[in-house]
């Protein structure tokens, strides 16, 4: 008797939780104007972020070179 009613239990805590999850979802729908993806910092934009150590400076970290390109990726 004990166990079934621990079985029973179970079962109705996972269907209501089930059921507020879906709840909080179909509430909670995505936004159509929101951005897809956060802002990307350009060559004349920085951060700058002040600690104990000193100050630290984030910036793109992909810069243009006279490299040529690799043209081949042949390895033997």
């Amino acid at each position: 008797m004990r166990s079934l009613l621990l079985k029973a239990g179970a079962t109705c805590l996972t269907v209501a939780a089930t059921a507020l999850s879906a709840l909080y979802v179909t509430a909670h729908l995505k936004n159509p104007a929101a951005p897809l993806q956060p802002a990307v910092l350009t060559s004349s934009q920085g951060a700058q972020v002040s600690a104990l150590g000193g100050k630290l400076t984030v910036g793109p970290s992909v810069t243009p070179s006279n490299v040529q390109p690799v043209t081949s990726t042949y390895a033997s």
